[in-house]
């Protein structure tokens, strides 16, 4: 069922614009469209859509700039079931539930709901529950960081983000070895971009462990002394916050 046949995209906060033009999208039954409105070029967005929805859509320039952009997406009246694969790539919660019920969403992703379900010995409707109820669980409030004491943000970051990074390193890991592995010798190119991965995630955890084991302990030590008032200048923190800068802008 259609949403709204005109979204403003400029006013959307900019991380949750696609995610917001997806959900208006797979809102829509087939035939069924709407309006993007964009003070620039949303071609991104076409190439993002077709990577994870496949050919289901239609993409239709009304305003074509300098200023002002409007697009008319539209689901095709011929639009297939999204398979196991296509659903675990369009929201990560209902990969979760795949995974939970055993159900391959990778190599074995080209599957219908239905196939996927009779294979893991579990009802459709059951399977369909299940990604339903994913579906609606809420996200986390926003929190305020810009307001956090900066002890307690270092804190957080590692027990939520590094720690969720930490845990599904070895997965990822795992698939892209996996993938290549299967399908490696029709696709040079899975065995290059597998090991590319691996050395991707070990600079990743390098990073994140210098950050909880130098950084951190030195933001959290000027925190400290300027609470206790003690002096901070000989607190050396420029050093590790120039090392950390530059790993990031060389990844």
């Amino acid at each position: 069922m259609i949403i709204t046949e005109k979204l403003d995209v400029t006013q959307i906060e900019p991380r949750l614009k696609h995610p917001t033009i997806f959900e208006h999208f797979d809102a829509l039954t087939p035939g069924e469209g709407f309006v993007i409105h964009n003070d620039h070029d949303p071609k991104p967005l076409y190439y993002q859509l077709l990577g994870e929805r496949g050919q289901i859509f239609s993409w239709d320039y009304l305003e074509a700039g300098p200023e002002l952009w409007e697009v008319r997406i539209a689901k095709n009246e011929t639009a297939q079931m999204e398979t196991v694969g296509e659903l675990a790539a369009s929201d990560i919660r209902k990969a979760e539930v795949f995974k939970k019920m055993g159900i391959d969403f990778c190599c074995g992703g080209n599957k219908s709901l239905k196939e996927a379900s009779t294979e893991a010995g579990i009802s459709e409707a059951e399977l369909k529950q299940a990604l339903e109820t994913a579906q609606q669980s809420t996200q986390p409030a926003a929190h305020d960081f810009n307001n956090w004491e900066l002890d307690f943000l270092a804190d957080y970051i590692a027990q939520t983000h590094h720690k969720y990074v930490k845990e599904n390193a070895t997965v990822i890991n795992g698939l892209a070895q996996k993938v290549a592995a299967h399908h490696g010798s029709k696709h040079p190119e899975l065995p290059r971009l597998a090991e590319s991965t691996f050395h991707f995630l070990q600079d990743l955890l390098n990073h994140m462990a210098k950050e909880e084991n130098v950084l951190f302990p030195a933001i959290k030590q000027v925190v400290v002394s300027k609470r206790s008032g003690q002096d901070i200048s000989a607190i050396n923190l420029q050093a590790p916050v120039n090392a950390m800068m530059k790993e990031h802008e060389i990844s």
